[in-house]
């Protein structure tokens, strides 16, 4: 029997797995410049912040949620209401199977259908594939900023990248 992966909203039951992905990149990668894994108040209150218009979805196969995508706020002042930021992460033992795409078209869906205006991305230096992922999707590079974070001891740069929707 062939497995599916299928998206569909994040609830409270895949706070725990959701944690777990981000805090593996936490302390792996550049992806986040988070340094410290995060814990289940603050990632309570992160889900909690989101919904409505600011949706986080889910990868999931055979009951398993494989990674995450969300649409969080780009700023709390009104006139960037019509700009939302983009993240998405998928556990490493199932990356390169085309999930992050997946979720990010989906995560793409959500924010025509919630009216959004323009997509914000902020994609590390090192973070090549992401980088493909998001210009593969209509995102395009608006701008560098160097050296931004400090991560592994290194200096970074952090690529901006911007999709608009309508």
């Amino acid at each position: 029997m062939e497995s599916r992966v299928t998206v569909r909203p994040a609830g409270s039951a895949d706070l725990e797995a959701i944690t777990d992905i981000y805090n593996d990149a936490v302390l792996t990668t550049t992806a986040t410049f988070d340094t410290e894994p995060r814990g289940a108040r603050e990632q309570t209150a992160w889900l909690a912040a989101h919904g409505g218009r600011f949706a986080v979805l889910v990868a999931e196969e055979s009951g398993v949620v494989l990674g995450w995508a969300s649409l969080s706020r780009w700023s709390e002042r009104a006139a960037y209401d019509g700009t939302a930021e983009t993240s998405v992460y998928v556990r490493k033992e199932h990356r390169r199977r085309g999930i992050g795409r997946t979720l990010m078209e989906s995560v793409i869906a959500c924010a025509k259908q919630s009216g959004f205006h323009t997509l914000i991305a902020r994609i590390a230096g090192e973070s090549t594939g992401s980088l493909r992922l998001h210009e593969g999707l209509e995102f395009v590079r608006i701008g560098t900023m160097k050296e931004v974070g400090r991560k592994f001891g290194r200096l970074l740069d952090v690529h901006m990248l911007q999709r608009m929707l309508d």
